[in-house]
């Protein structure tokens, strides 16, 4: 039996996810559908503070439709209809009025780069100009923590005034990290991040969430298994909308699994 809670050894000293705590994210029966078609059936299961949470899952399992629900992105696509529960610190997230308060807890950073046609200074600074930071102090503070977070500032600091869409897509896509811890949110999202990565740029992405684990939950879809491997504490496999199986990382890479589907993913059976 995969013990769901039992985590991988902790990261460069860091104590590692909370699993003695109540859940940050808890979800309960999700059962998503597009008009007639179901993209996810009763999906239950729970994250924990600090956990680098992975999700694998091939093409058409859900993975994608998941994140989307955890931010109530739902509401951008009217076709998508939603039940079940999902709370985050223990609140339905159905109960915020304001879904831009929620949603500026949550960071997210899609496959492809989606930068601002702003400078790199502007599109960090953007969040928290918007809450209310005027200073010109207090914002190149932020810009250079959250750039230097992302692995970034050592690469731009001398064309913080560039546009950033002239960087390479790697460092666009550090430039979606940065963007994304400047909102200063409790969770961060990555949506299959290193799919427009080269190689080396995405081995020093996955050295800055393995940082960030230590500050925050991070929620990580990916394509592939060997990146699971290498940055989740637990790892939910998705097939065509079922939870198949969610347990420590290594555990499931070691064959210490319920379901022989899971093993047959990650072998490259299938999918």
């Amino acid at each position: 039996m995969v013990d769901a809670t039992s985590g991988a050894a902790p990261l460069n000293g860091d104590p590692g996810p909370r699993y003695d705590e109540a859940p940050i994210i808890e979800v309960r029966d999700l059962t998503i559908s597009y008009g007639r078609t179901p993209a996810l059936r009763d999906i239950t299961l729970d994250i924990y503070r600090h956990e680098i949470f992975g999700i694998i899952g091939p093409a058409n399992s859900g993975k994608t439709t998941f994140l989307r629900a955890l931010n109530r992105m739902d509401e951008f696509n009217p076709g998508m209809d939603v039940d079940g529960t999902i709370r985050i610190n223990g609140k339905d997230i159905n109960d915020w009025r304001n879904v831009y308060a929620l949603r500026s807890r949550i960071g997210v950073v899609f496959p492809l780069p989606v930068g601002l046609p702003l400078t790199v200074y502007e599109n960090v600074a953007f969040s928290p100009r918007l809450r209310g930071i005027r200073k010109k102090a207090q914002l190149d503070e932020v810009v250079e923590r959250c750039l230097t977070r992302a692995a970034l500032w050592d690469e731009v600091k001398d064309r913080l005034d560039s546009l950033g869409s002239l960087l390479s897509g790697g460092q666009q896509q550090r430039l979606t990290i940065a963007r994304a811890l400047s909102q200063e949110p409790e969770l961060l999202f990555l949506d299959e991040f290193s799919i427009a990565v080269d190689p080396v740029t995405t081995m020093r992405i996955e050295d800055v969430l393995k940082e960030l684990r230590s500050e925050l939950t991070i929620v990580l879809v990916t394509n592939l298994v060997q990146q699971a491997r290498r940055l989740a504490d637990r790892t939910a496999f998705f097939l065509t909308g079922e939870l198949v199986e969610i347990g420590a990382t290594e555990d499931l890479f070691e064959r210490k699994v319920e379901d022989e589907r899971t093993t047959g993913y990650i072998e490259g059976r299938f999918g």
